[in-house]
C-alpha cells in the first residue's frame, strides 16, 4: 500500500480515531452494517471482528457506530443481560448520553488502542506500541463499570508488531464472557493467521464516486465542486484519500503530470525538468510523494486497463487519447516492466536517499524510451 494511501486512514486529519468517535454518520456501507446489525439479532454475536477494506471507507466510523449501539443497549437493559426487540439500525443520536461519552473518551467499559502522538516530530508514530496493546487483557478480565459489555477497539491494528499481535492473539484463544474486540485494518491479509482465523471477518468496500462527491460537498465544502469528481475517481471509492489528495495539490500535480506525459513519445525537456524542480523544491512539503505515488498508481491503472482491453473513465481530459498512443507503441508486457522499474527505482530511492529530481527524470526517461 502507498504512503498516500495509508495516510488516506487519517481524512485528511491525524486524529482520525478521534474524528470517528464523533461521526454519528456512515454513508455507502449499509451492507456491512447489516452484518452486525443481524449478527447482533441473532443472539451469537462473536467475541471478536476484523474490520477491513482500504483506507478513509469508514471502518472506524463503523467499529464506534457499532461500539455505542451495543453500549447503549447495556443503558437501556438489553444488552448483554438483558432482551430487546429486534435492532434495525446501529444509529445513536449525537444527544445520547452514550454518544457524548464514547465521543469524549470517556465511557468506562469502552478502550481505545491507536497509534500515539510523537510530540517531538508532532505527528502520529509509525505503530501502535505494545504496551497500548497489553493493556486491553486487563480490561476486559474486570468486571464491567455497566453491568454489560466489555469493548475493545483497535484503530490500525495492522500497525502491531509481533509482540503486540502475540498478546492479541492470547486474548482471542480465551476471550472473557461479555467482551467484544473490534480490530480496524487497512491490511488484513497482513496480519496473523491465527488473529484472522479467530476473528468474524467483515470487509468494507470503496465508496461509490457519487458518495464521494456528495461525503467532499457535505465536509469539504472548500474543495471546488469542480474538482470533486476527478478526486473521487482519483482516490477509488475513499472520501479518506480524496481529501488527502486535495489537501496535498494532489489533483493540480496529476494534471500536470497527464499534460507533461500527453507529449510522448518526445517529453518536453524544459518542462521535464521543471516538474522535478518543483516536486524537489523543498523536501518537507510532501509534493514529491504525493506525484511519485501518483506517477505508479497511473501507471498500474494504464496497465490494467491495457489487459482488459477498455480504458477506465477519464479523471482529467486526455488520459484517453494518452492510453491509446502508448498501448500503440509497445505491448503490455513493456508497460508492465515499466511500472515495475519505476516502482523499484522510486522504493530504492527512498531508501539510498538519492537524488531526488533525478529519480524524476530518471522515471519519466524510462517511460519515454518505452513510447518511443
Amino acid at each position: 500500500m502507498s504512503k498516500a494511501r495509508a495516510a488516506a486512514a487519517a481524512v485528511a486529519d491525524e486524529d482520525a480515531g478521534l474524528t470517528a468517535r464523533r461521526n454519528p454518520d456512515l454513508t455507502g456501507q449499509a451492507a456491512a452494517e447489516q452484518i452486525l446489525i443481524d449478527a447482533w439479532n441473532s443472539g451469537r454475536l462473536p467475541h471478536a471482528w476484523l474490520i477491513g477494506g482500504p483506507p478513509g471507507v469508514g471502518k472506524a466510523t463503523l467499529a464506534y457506530r457499532f461500539a455505542r449501539f451495543v453500549l447503549a443497549q447495556d443503558a437501556a437493559g438489553g444488552g448483554l443481560f438483558g432482551e430487546s426487540a429486534p435492532a434495525t439500525s446501529l444509529h445513536l443520536s449525537p444527544d445520547h448520553p452514550v454518544f457524548r461519552r464514547v465521543a469524549s473518551g470517556g465511557h468506562a467499559d469502552l478502550l481505545t488502542v491507536e497509534r500515539q502522538r510523537d510530540e517531538k516530530r508532532n505527528r502520529l508514530k509509525r505503530d501502535i506500541a505494545v504496551d497500548e496493546v497489553r493493556k486491553i487483557a486487563p480490561f476486559l478480565h474486570r468486571t464491567s463499570a455497566e453491568g454489560g459489555w466489555r469493548i475493545a477497539v483497535i484503530d490500525g491494528a495492522d500497525r502491531m508488531n509481533t509482540n503486540g499481535l502475540n498478546a492479541i492473539l492470547k486474548i482471542l484463544e480465551e476471550p472473557p464472557k461479555g467482551t467484544l474486540l473490534l480490530l480496524v485494518s487497512d491490511n488484513p491479509g497482513g496480519m496473523l493467521p491465527t488473529i484472522r482465523s479467530r476473528c468474524r471477518k467483515l470487509t468494507l468496500k470503496p465508496l461509490a464516486e457519487d458518495t464521494v462527491v456528495d461525503l467532499l460537498g457535505q465536509h469539504r465544502p472548500d474543495i471546488p465542486a469542480d474538482d470533486r469528481p476527478a478526486l473521487a475517481r482519483l482516490s477509488e471509492g475513499s472520501v479518506g484519500h480524496a481529501v488527502a489528495l486535495a489537501d496535498a495539490g494532489g489533483l493540480a500535480l496529476y494534471r500536470e503530470m497527464i499534460g507533461l506525459l500527453s507529449a510522448l513519445p518526445r517529453l518536453d525537456i524544459a518542462a521535464t525538468h521543471a516538474f522535478g524542480d518543483a516536486l524537489t523544491r523543498k523536501t518537507d512539503d510532501g509534493m514529491y510523494e504525493t506525484a511519485t505515488e501518483l506517477l505508479v498508481w497511473w501507471l498500474a491503472r494504464f496497465a490494467r486497463s491495457l489487459a482488459r482491453g477498455a480504458w477506465p473513465a477519464e479523471v482529467v481530459p486526455g488520459e484517453a487519447a494518452l492510453m491509446t498512443r502508448l498501448a500503440n507503441a509497445r505491448s503490455l508486457e513493456r508497460w508492465v516492466e515499466v511500472w515495475e522499474k519505476v516502482q523499484r527505482l522510486f522504493a530504492r530511492a527512498e531508501s539510498a536517499n538519492l537524488d531526488r529530481k533525478q529519480v524524476v527524470l530518471n522515471a519519466l526517461a524510462a517511460l519515454e524510451a518505452a513510447a518511443s
